[in-house]
């Protein structure tokens, strides 16, 4: 049997992926839902205080949610849709800690902030995944 060596102590800042594009906190429903239609390869936009900190993410899935039960959405600023607020990451947090909370809130992008709350990147699940399981190396004899 080939002894399997331990995960490397890797953290956030070890997988972050780009973040992709960020919108503003004020940008209305309606201008998110068109940036969606308009680029379907993005799966999420970060959302950003005026001070271009991150305020949350908004999904397809939560823009969809979110249409499905307002009629009126011209006017309406992303802030004010249920998407996914902080806490945020951190780029030190062990990458164990990350999948568990991953998994715990059913992120399926999770940003990762510095000290200012300023998106540094994000982790995937898959991303996080990946790196968890390319640790598992064999040990050469």
């Amino acid at each position: 049997m080939v002894p399997i060596a331990p995960p490397a102590s890797h953290t956030a800042a070890d997988v972050l992926q780009p973040c992709g594009p960020s919108i503003g906190e004020h940008t209305t429903v309606d201008e998110a839902n068109d940036l969606f239609a308009a680029r379907p390869d993005i799966p999420h936009l970060i959302v950003v205080d005026e001070d271009g900190r991150c305020e949350g993410v908004l999904t397809r899935a939560s823009l969809a949610a979110f249409l499905a039960r307002n009629w009126y959405s011209e006017r309406t600023p992303v802030r004010d849709t249920h998407h996914q607020r902080g806490p945020f990451a951190w780029p030190d947090l062990p990458l164990a800690l990350a999948a568990a909370s991953m998994r715990a809130k059913h992120h399926t992008v999770w940003p990762v902030t510095d000290d200012q709350g300023r998106v540094l990147g994000v982790l995937t699940p898959g991303a996080v995944a990946d790196a968890m399981h390319a640790r598992r190396q064999p040990v050469s004899p």
